[in-house]
């Protein structure tokens, strides 16, 4: 059974990736998790607590908070009708990233599913602060789904690597799964100007071959110019579903996630992003 973890702001985009993650697992039994974490809005500068306590305002807010996850809960048994699904509610008085690590390594979290944007949204930016702040902090994978894509079953999935990294089994044991379940094409895309790879990335690559056998495995090489223009090309002429990525030390997606936006490299894809962690759990 796969145990899937949702935090929502209750906001459209929240309910965007809800429906994308149902629609990915409407055949599998799955456990998903609604999460909602609320410090912020107890902490809130702006916040006003009309002589309130800062425990009665925490009170008044989970309430709030916990009639609004049943609520959803309830909106969403009633539109979908699964009943290979189980829906669980949790409210968390901490951070979003301190909230969803924690969920995720109590109850051995498979992958984090979330919107891209929230209610405070900057439309002018791809991701939301949020949504990069779990990117590049929460220690399990994380999907998560851009606010105007529509559900397609991801049949094709691109997979930039400089096969530098030692991948993990577990969040490979992921992908494979997902690729064996819709019968997808992997592509792995190398950017470089050299088609001659050292021992080390040799064995890599032989490690990702071993580790995705249900998979269509494909891979391919790209001229180095800036890998965002690469990487956002190819998923326009490929008709591509879904992009993988690893976020690990040194790697081009660490390098992303610590600009100041995510614009600036110029990374901007409008299909799910799937970020794997190459980082200690």
């Amino acid at each position: 059974m796969r145990t899937i973890l949702i935090p929502t702001d209750f906001s459209a985009n929240a309910m965007h990736a809800i429906h994308y993650a149902l629609q990915l697992y409407k055949c599998e039994r799955t456990n998903f998790y609604f999460l909602h974490a609320y410090a912020d809005e107890v902490y809130g500068p702006f916040k006003n607590n009309e002589g309130a306590t800062m425990e009665e305002q925490k009170k008044t807010i989970q309430k709030t908070v916990d009639v609004s996850l049943k609520k959803l809960v309830q909106e969403v048994i009633e539109k979908y009708h699964n009943p290979k699904h189980n829906f669980e509610i949790k409210s968390s008085f901490e951070s979003l990233v301190d909230a969803v690590n924690d969920f995720a390594n109590q109850i051995n979290v498979d992958l984090v599913i979330m919107g891209t944007q929230g209610q405070t949204a900057n439309k002018k930016i791809t991701f939301g602060s949020h949504t990069v702040q779990v990117f590049k902090y929460v220690k399990c994978p994380v999907l998560a789904i851009p606010e105007n894509y529509e559900y397609q079953q991801p049949k094709k999935i691109v997979f930039p690597t400089d096969y530098m990294l030692p991948y993990k089994r577990r969040e490979l044991k992921l992908l494979n799964r997902l690729a064996g379940e819709f019968k997808s094409e992997v592509y792995c895309l190398h950017i470089s100007d050299f088609e001659d790879l050292s021992r080390r990335q040799i064995d890599n690559k032989r490690f990702l071959k071993e580790s995705l056998p249900d998979a269509y495995l494909f891979f391919e090489r790209s001229p180095v110019k800036n890998k965002g223009e690469v990487i956002m090309e190819y998923i326009v002429s490929n008709k591509i579903n879904l992009l993988v990525m690893v976020n690990s030390r040194h790697s081009f997606l660490e390098d992303m996630l610590y600009r100041s936006t995510v614009d600036e490299i110029g990374l901007q894809p409008k299909v799910p992003f799937l970020v794997m962690q190459n980082l200690p759990r």
